[in-house]
């Protein structure tokens, strides 16, 4: 017997990695991380059965998550990070610095560059 824990669905071979429980006292169907150990009344499944899992009509969906397991990045973590890389690839206003403008004390000034990477002297310097 293999000791990985296959989904619990017809001909699905793949691992399992929630285990779905019915409270029928409830009409709910409660689907959580991984059961430490397989139990008669309950079923593993993989994570695609998982994600598309439907209940009967009049039952909730009740689904747990793993406090361990590695979240997904939000809308907002993307939108972020988004906004990070067009402020990184906005050009430098040259022509302002040229006309006496200059970069501002506060910031750092750019010594060297080679390729992407960029040396900067501190402004305490």
């Amino acid at each position: 017997m293999s000791p990985v824990r296959r989904c619990s669905r017809t001909a699905c071979g793949r691992p399992a990695v929630a285990t779905l429980t019915y409270v029928y006292a409830d009409s709910t169907a409660v689907l959580g991380p991984l059961a430490t150990y397989a139990e008669p009344h309950c079923y593993d499944l993989c994570a695609e059965h998982s994600e598309r899992l439907t209940a009967p009509r009049g039952w909730e969906v009740v689904r747990l998550t793993d406090p361990s397991a590695p979240t997904r990045p939000s809308g907002d973590d993307l939108e972020a990070l988004a906004n990070a890389v067009r402020e990184a690839a906005r050009p430098h206003d040259r022509a302002a610095e040229a006309r006496g403008g200059g970069p501002q004390a506060a910031e750092p000034m750019e010594v060297a560059r080679r390729g992407h990477l960029r040396v900067l002297r501190s402004p305490d310097s």
